[in-house]
């Protein structure tokens, strides 16, 4: 094995040493595919990802002294990533069982809206949703396919240059978002 397969350009033992170019070269060298594997989990959003790699990276260097061979430096930090993110799925799903939970217990007391005056608050918690997204290939998902409303996933996947599959992922997600935000509504007593 070459020395740059031990450890790439020494910035493993540059940064055990608490030398701040080199956390910045492993972080920058290493990013995209810890990236890359956080996109796998696909109900994982945009920040939520983010928040991962950043707690990732932060877990990795705090542990680097306990890091036996520098050459594993890259399968270890995917690990602790997908740990990271198997952990925040969890959380999510624990979460979203007790709200559930509650809010069908909360249903159960509650006479239900109109039918009519549930569409237009439910049309109105989706426009703000969408307004609230960020620029990028979500909010745009999301506008060609719920404002403008005349193209399939498949043609805004051609529109867009992605696979059908990616858009059918970034509606499954802002799906979930909306049903999450009228839950907390509802729970919040504004619905």
């Amino acid at each position: 094995m070459t020395e740059g397969m031990k450890d790439p350009g020494g910035q493993i033992d540059a940064a055990r040493r608490g030398e701040e170019s080199a956390y910045r070269a492993l972080y920058e060298r290493y990013r995209p595919g810890v990236v890359r594997l956080l996109e796998a989990f696909g109900t994982l959003d945009f920040d939520e990802r983010e928040d991962i790699v950043q707690d990732t990276f932060t877990r990795a260097f705090k542990s680097l002294s306990s890091l036996a061979t520098p050459s594993s430096f890259e399968a270890w930090l995917y690990t602790i990533a997908r740990n990271r993110a198997k952990s925040a799925l969890a959380k999510r799903s624990s979460e979203d069982r007790t709200m559930a939970d509650y809010v069908g217990g909360v249903l159960d007391t509650v006479p239900p809206f109109p039918e009519s005056l549930m569409l237009e608050v439910d049309l109105a918690v989706v426009r703000d949703l969408i307004e609230r997204l960020p620029p990028g290939p979500e909010k745009d998902t999301v506008q060609l396919f719920y404002v403008e409303g005349q193209l399939s996933a498949r043609e805004i996947a051609e529109k867009l240059g992605v696979g059908k599959s990616a858009i059918t992922m970034r509606l499954e997600r802002f799906r979930a978002r909306v049903k999450r935000e009228l839950m907390l509504r509802v729970l919040a007593g504004k619905l």
